[in-house]
């Protein structure tokens, strides 16, 4: 197996661990370049094609530590957010168990009534009565004063005198 083949083409090296654990892979795969090109060829490269080429080389140095020091941050950040968050109070606690329960509750006891309709359409039926949400939905009037009293006016015209016109 120690034989060198004939062929011309250049594979990129995988870096191999030694540690096999099954929370880090043993083989680590980096696309990189195939070819590797100069400045000046770079730049002599059409915008799209050196846009491609650049995706694959590795970042600057400046990039990495930077990166890094970003990582670092957040980190810190987040370590220190759960240092100060303090836990909600115990009444709290109880009070949303509570609720969560009542809530539980009155779903199964809904979806038992939908259950035990003698038919289908009765199921449905019952069903088409329980709203798909708790939320309320609030419907914001899209009127101005004057076009509400306008458009109550005219809803409130049952003879039809102030919409009844003559098309000739």
């Amino acid at each position: 197996m120690a034989e060198k083949s004939s062929s011309s083409v250049k594979l990129p090296n995988i870096e191999k661990k030694s540690s096999g654990g099954d929370d880090q892979p043993r083989e680590k795969f980096h696309a990189t370049n195939w070819k590797s090109l100069s400045k000046k060829e770079i730049q002599k490269l059409p915008p799209q094609q050196r846009s491609k080429y650049l995706a694959y080389e590795p970042a600057p140095k400046e990039c990495n530590e930077a990166m890094s020091a970003a990582r670092k941050r957040l980190k810190e950040m987040d370590k220190s957010k759960r240092k100060q968050q303090k836990p909600p109070p115990y009444e709290e606690v109880v009070e949303g168990e509570r609720h969560t329960k009542i809530i539980g509750q009155l779903n199964s006891e809904v979806n038992h009534l939908i259950g035990c309709q003698p038919t289908a359409l009765k199921a449905v039926r019952l069903q088409s009565l329980v709203p798909p949400s708790p939320d309320k939905i609030y419907i914001r009037d899209l009127l101005v004063k004057n076009e509400r009293y306008r458009v109550n006016s005219l809803l409130e015209d049952e003879t039809g005198l102030e919409t009844a016109r003559l098309l000739t």
